[in-house]
């Protein structure tokens, strides 16, 4: 199965179960990589993880809420006793879909709260997990996911993924002494499963009119996009942010 490319190193991915977290961890499996799906949804992952590990990978599924630091400290513990260390970190789990797409005050304070609990709290909170198993070790990526929104800023969701970018940008610098390598992805229009389920047509349609590449993306194009910022083909990036739009919102 394996192409060996990431032969003998540990992903771990949030929001692994399902999505953009699933088709990460599928093609870091196929590349040699053991990998760790840690989501809320603990039986899916393990769904999902069973599946990897049936077409001959190495794969583990566990249940993880990245707004619950104690968690997420005992999941990296666990990791680290069983595998030694961390090698890529992909904060993936967010909040998103029509129920965020919200201005702040028609979304309300309880749900600002968690919506910035899960897409900036389980970044930070990931990541300083992270930072001692992952620190010294050959080529040790985080890869953060943030969104197109993030550059239009219409409304709470696309403010946390603003927020992500921040992030980005900070922790290349304060892991940079660990050797450790800080980038994100901001995605277009992907058409995930949740996208075709929410997504009114017209709305489809109005992206696609804005982008210069005709075409709908694909989880494939943020997949090749990762595994380009994991790989040391990137060992001269960190701090950046790569839109993978399709040419959406192009601005200087």
């Amino acid at each position: 199965m394996s192409d060996g490319e990431f032969q003998g190193r540990v992903a771990v991915i949030t929001g692994g179960a399902r999505g953009l977290g699933r088709a990460f961890g599928a093609a870091l499996v196929a590349r040699g990589a053991h990998v760790v799906l840690a989501d809320i949804d603990g039986t899916e992952a393990a769904s999902a993880a069973a599946e990897f590990r049936a077409r001959g990978g190495s794969a583990t599924g566990t249940a993880c809420d990245v707004a619950d630091e104690e968690g997420v400290a005992a999941m990296v513990d666990g990791i680290v006793e069983q595998h030694g260390g961390i090698d890529l970190l992909v904060n993936n789990a967010g909040l998103h879909g029509a129920a965020y797409y919200q201005p702040f005050a028609q979304l309300g304070i309880a749900k600002v709260r968690r919506l910035f609990d899960v897409n900036v709290m389980g970044v930070v909170i990931c990541s300083l997990a992270a930072r001692e198993a992952m620190s010294g070790r050959a080529d040790a990526t985080i890869v953060n996911i943030s969104s197109s929104a993030a550059y239009a800023n219409r409304n709470a969701y696309a403010v946390s993924k603003l927020a992500v970018r921040g992030l980005t940008m900070s922790f290349a610098r304060e892991f940079a002494g660990d050797g450790i390598r800080v980038n994100a992805i901001a995605p277009g229009l992907v058409f995930t499963d949740t996208i075709r389920t929410e997504l009114p047509r017209a709305e489809v349609e109005r992206a696609l009119g804005q982008q210069i590449v005709q075409r709908e993306g694909t989880e494939r194009d943020i997949v090749g996009t990762l595994l380009y910022l994991a790989s040391p083909k990137a060992s001269f990036l960190t701090g950046e942010t790569l839109r993978v739009t399709g040419g959406f919102g192009l601005s200087v």
